[in-house]
């Protein structure tokens, strides 16, 4: 399982539009092989500012689909319309054999 942790700044005045579209990609993940589950968190220092955190079964089932034409879509419309910079992905821990266990704080419940 890892966990992976993608960090979204928003252009202000577009946080309703960003979080009703988050919400139409989350169900399409739902549905995605190797997608376990996905919350979204507001940066309550920086209120356009979103984390979200996502597990996965593997690192290959996350690429598959950062690597999809529907995820594609999205990124394209979030750099066209909602986005102040280019997002970034960092996967915070892997449990098959990787020393790095740790998950990130904000997953856990």
């Amino acid at each position: 399982m890892i966990t992976v942790g993608m960090d979204y700044k928003i252009i202000p005045g577009k946080d309703e539009e960003f979080t009703k579209v988050f919400a139409k990609v989350l169900g399409i993940m739902k549905d995605m092989p190797g997608h376990a589950e996905t919350h979204l968190y507001r940066d309550v220092y920086s209120e356009h500012d979103y984390l979200v955190v996502s597990e996965w079964t593997d690192e290959a089932a996350f690429d598959a689909f950062i690597k999809s034409d529907r995820f594609k879509g999205v990124t394209d419309w979030g750099k066209e319309n909602v986005l102040r910079s280019r997002p970034k992905h960092e996967i915070y821990g892997r449990s098959q054999g990787d020393s790095s266990d740790a998950k990130c704080p904000a997953g856990a419940h």
